[in-house]
């Protein structure tokens, strides 16, 4: 079975390509799955508002609880909340692993993460929800640099549109990056109207 069609099923329904396969499909057919698909409104504000909610999730590849979490968190920052929970979750250890380029997909950004291949300033971190602090270095443990994922990232093989966030310092070469600074939301590459999440929440 092809695994990317879940991904592209899924991606036409929130309305955002979460694949670099799913854009081209996406681009094809961007209305959502299913006959009546085209003919589907969004109609009610709570409506509106879950699925932005839902595309957020869907971009980190978060749990209901994980996006719950961050969104406590977010509250108690000075400031705009929704912004406040974008930068949240950017900070996010698979997060960076992806926008570094030594990952394709935050799927596989996860995987590297759970299965011990990625470490947090010389120590392994295999928690995909690590909050990555400004000044942190992020590298590819020495045991897993020659696995073929982490040969195709080291020859740019990930760089889908050939533009690093400015708060990462990248080598991909020596598969390691350092977290500058905190992200400002208008840097962060994530389709979202978070002030309709920051709504759903505090309804």
């Amino acid at each position: 079975m092809n695994q990317s069609r879940p991904k592209v099923k899924k991606s036409r329904a929130l309305g955002i390509a979460l694949t670099p396969k799913a854009v081209k499909y996406f681009e094809a057919r961007p209305y959502p799955p299913g006959e009546h698909g085209r003919g589907r409104k969004q109609n009610s504000d709570y409506k509106v508002r879950l699925l932005e909610k839902q595309r957020l999730r869907a971009q980190y590849d978060i749990s209901e609880r994980q996006m719950a979490r961050a969104y406590d968190r977010a509250r108690k920052v000075e400031g705009k909340t929704g912004e406040a929970l974008i930068i949240e979750l950017e900070r996010r250890l698979d997060a960076l692993v992806l926008r570094s380029g030594i990952a394709r997909t935050i799927y596989q950004a996860r995987q590297m993460v759970v299965h011990g291949h990625i470490a947090v300033n010389d120590r392994k971190v295999d928690k995909p929800s690590f909050r990555v602090r400004p000044g942190d270095v992020v590298m590819v443990r020495e045991r897993s640099r020659e696995k073929h994922p982490f040969q195709v990232a080291r020859e740019g093989g990930y760089d889908t549109d050939g533009e690093t966030p400015r708060y990462l310092e990248v080598n991909l070469p020596a598969l390691a990056f350092r977290l500058d600074r905190d992200p400002n939301r208008k840097e962060i590459p994530v389709i979202c109207d978070e002030q309709l999440v920051v709504e759903y929440y505090a309804r």
